[in-house]
């Protein structure tokens, strides 16, 4: 356990190294969180308007939830795809802007709505899993769930970089972890176990001023300002988070695919990333 988060902050440090050229690539993180605000108040307030989701009926329900999947994976795909290709354009050594990504992700609008599609169905059918079987559904939706995170973890690189559709880009993010690390994801983890820590960290501290402020009888504004505080530091770690996520996804896709190593990357951090199947 110790080695995987030793290798998980090595990573996350290697991938800042790419984020300090361009820190403008967490732009993207923050169109797609954007977008989705926008998404979700598009479908909630007709709901609201109805007063009522029970005369919908399950089918109606099951629709619309379809539909709110495939526009909220089409909105996290599209900003993901803009910002892997900017990642790599900053990997061959340019300087992308926020329009070469967007542009990026542009031109491979259909395989990211056919992979939104995919995605949509996937997510509607395990939601389904979930209702019906209960807890053990709530366990089978779970393993199943992490273990297209496992097979789908290259497929936006994928799209970016070829000129595969969505059907195709899946198959070949499967074979690229299967043929180079196979399934066991140690840098996913390791990499949300360093973050985890961050956000624990976080909330920890600001308890603790919490239980300070009320000790000293402190004004209610300070307490508003700790909050505030708090929020941004959240939100400034999950934006953070995002934007490595997409650089690594990128840099690991260029190394699986037998590219040439990547500027502030150790080629045996890469390879120590992954466990090979045993």
């Amino acid at each position: 356990m110790f080695d995987r988060l030793k290798r998980s902050f090595r990573l996350a440090g290697a991938s800042a190294q790419v984020l300090r050229q361009d820190n403008h690539l967490m732009l993207f993180p923050i169109l797609s969180g954007v977008a989705l605000l926008l998404v979700i108040a598009a479908f909630a307030l007709p709901l609201f308007g109805l007063g009522s989701i029970d005369g919908i009926g399950k089918g109606g329900l099951y629709s619309a939830a379809f539909l709110f999947y495939v526009v909220q994976y089409f909105v996290i795909f599209y900003f993901n795809a803009a910002l892997v290709g900017a990642a790599m354009i900053r990997l061959d050594g340019g300087s992308p802007t926020l329009g070469d990504g967007l542009q990026i992700a542009n031109s491979r609008f259909g395989a990211i709505l056919g992979y939104a599609v995919i995605s949509a169905t996937v997510g509607v059918i395990l939601r389904a899993i979930q209702e019906r079987v209960g807890f053990i559904g709530r366990l089978i939706a779970g393993l199943l769930g992490a273990g297209w995170a496992v097979a789908t973890f290259l497929v936006v690189p994928v799209i970016v970089t070829s000129e595969r559709g969505a059907t195709g880009a899946i198959s070949e993010s499967t074979a690229l972890l299967k043929r180079t690390w196979g399934e066991n994801v140690a840098g996913q983890v390791g990499m949300s176990a360093a973050f985890g820590l961050l956000y624990f960290a976080i909330v920890a501290a600001v308890v603790l001023l919490a239980l300070l402020l009320a000790t000293t009888g402190a004004a209610p504004a300070l307490y508003l300002v700790l909050a505030v505080v708090a929020v941004l530091a959240f939100f400034g770690c999950m934006l953070v988070h995002a934007t490595l996520t997409g650089i690594y996804s990128a840099v690991l896709y260029r190394y699986a695919a037998g590219g040439s190593d990547a500027p502030g990357f150790d080629r045996s951090v890469l390879e120590s990333a992954f466990h090979p199947k045993r």
